[in-house]
């Protein structure tokens, strides 16, 4: 296995929100791959987790304790609690009544500078829920980043003795969750070698500043640009898969889908589509579309954009992706969901707020949904385009250093409205074309793809 792709499968095991290190960065620091397997260490982590998990709350800060000295080897002189922990990392919130401040802190003994603060919550609190019995009921997640930014603070180590948070929180950037599970670390090897090599003692004292997490971190925004080309990129390609479609049912149905529009109008509604789509991930990944308090669920087995492609992706993989062909239940479920955002939609196991807007607007073109009464069928774009669509957007092929891509899935809560606008630019920048033969692309850079006439 390439050193590139064990890094793809360790990411793949972790969930990540947010920007994190570069596949460039990640060659570089661990050429080799991850720190090495410790299979006594790994028998004794197994037998500690099960005893928590059978008794969390008798075993709860015993538990987390041990994860700290003997997984990532923190040194207990390192380590400050309780009154030892300096005022330089607490914060004080007078609007919520409240002060924050870490549980442990780790330290740089050479000159007693603060590393990493570190939280555990109650086994039983989800570290992005709302928070139980305190002034302030913000999650975890939420107080950790305010306190990490108030005291000018980049990283925090957040725990429930489940889920264990990286969280990086820079001033003036968003900020990362990277996170670990306790149950996958009896299951798969990979992810404990992954935590300790990014968390473990070493990380933070036994190597030089410059390659510390924070600046890995910094040398791996360089790459952001290179996420927001790519994904620019893949939506042009999208764009371009959904038009044909549209053109191959046109044909089936002898010219009447398209009859009277022109190629403008079809690659403008392509583009709507996506940006639609992107409007969507976006939205759904940040938690802004239902109305507080409604249950995720309904929404998410109904309606959720962000749900969509695992199980078609493992439908595909199982049957073949040329079985989708054959359904287009998927495009429906989208033209719902465009709906809802647009209208609302009120029951009482689903609450959307209307949005309005013309990016929803059903009546910009009709001929995506169609209409009764007249004959503008509706379409049927196939599953096997509408998961084309969805991994144009949500798995990205990045490249790596020698050659090769590697895919990587992209988290929308880290995109920035920015980024947003340059897709959208580079959607602009383009137009669509019916040709007047069958024609030939060529592979070339991203900025430039020759076509030619084939009978040239």
């Amino acid at each position: 296995m390439s050193t590139a792709r064990h890094h793809a499968e360790w990411l793949a095991l972790t969930e990540i929100v947010g920007p994190f290190l570069s596949m460039e960065v990640l060659l570089e620091i661990f050429p080799q791959g991850l720190d090495a397997h410790d299979s006594q260490h790994y028998r004794l982590l197994k037998q500690a987790y099960g005893e928590w998990a059978e008794n969390p709350e008798q075993w709860h800060r015993p538990w987390i304790d041990w994860v700290l000295a003997n997984t990532l080897e923190y040194p207990e002189d390192c380590l400050l609690t309780g009154q030892a922990i300096p005022k330089g990392v607490m914060l004080h919130l007078p609007e919520h009544q409240i002060t924050l401040r870490p549980d442990r802190l780790l330290i740089d003994p050479s000159n007693q500078q603060p590393l990493l603060l570190i939280q555990q919550v109650p086994p039983h609190q989800k570290l992005g829920g709302t928070s139980k019995g305190s002034p302030w009921s913000a999650s975890p997640v939420t107080q950790m980043i305010e306190l990490l930014r108030g005291t000018n603070q980049r990283l925090g180590l957040l725990t429930n003795g489940e889920q264990w948070m990286l969280l990086h929180a820079p001033r003036g950037r968003s900020a990362t969750e990277v996170s670990w599970y306790g149950h996958l670390w009896v299951e798969e090897k990979v992810t404990v070698r992954s935590l300790r090599s990014l968390l473990g003692v070493r990380r933070f004292l036994g190597v030089t500043e410059a390659e510390r997490l924070p600046q890995l971190f910094d040398r791996s925004l360089d790459s952001q640009q290179d996420v927001t080309d790519q994904l620019g990129f893949q939506v042009r390609k999208a764009v371009e898969i959904l038009i044909q479609t549209f053109d191959r049912l046109n044909h089936d149905l002898g010219g009447e889908l398209l009859a009277g529009r022109t190629t403008q109008e079809l690659y403008e509604a392509a583009c709507f589509v996506m940006m639609r789509l992107v409007f969507l991930l976006c939205a759904e990944e940040r938690d802004l579309l239902l109305q507080t308090g409604v249950n995720r669920a309904c929404y998410d087995q109904n309606y959720a954009v962000s749900t969509m492609q695992e199980p078609l992706r493992a439908f595909a993989d199982k049957y073949g992706e040329e079985i989708l062909e054959r359904s287009a239940d998927q495009w429906c479920r989208l033209l719902a969901v465009f709906r809802a955002v647009y209208s609302g939609a009120y029951h009482e196991q689903l609450a959307i707020p209307a949005r309005g807007g013309d990016l929803f607007d059903p009546d910009k073109f009709p001929f995506l949904e169609g209409r009764f009464g007249t004959r503008q069928r509706p379409i049927q774009v196939d599953n096997r385009t509408v998961l084309n669509l969805l991994e144009a957007l949500q798995i990205l092929q990045i490249k790596v250093p020698g050659g090769g891509v590697e895919p990587r899935r992209l988290s929308f809560k880290a995109i920035e409205v920015e980024q947003i606008g340059h897709v959208y630019e580079g959607l602009l920048d383009h137009q669509a074309v019916r040709a007047a033969s069958t024609m030939l692309g060529l592979g070339g850079t991203k900025h430039k793809q020759p076509e030619v006439a084939l009978e040239e």
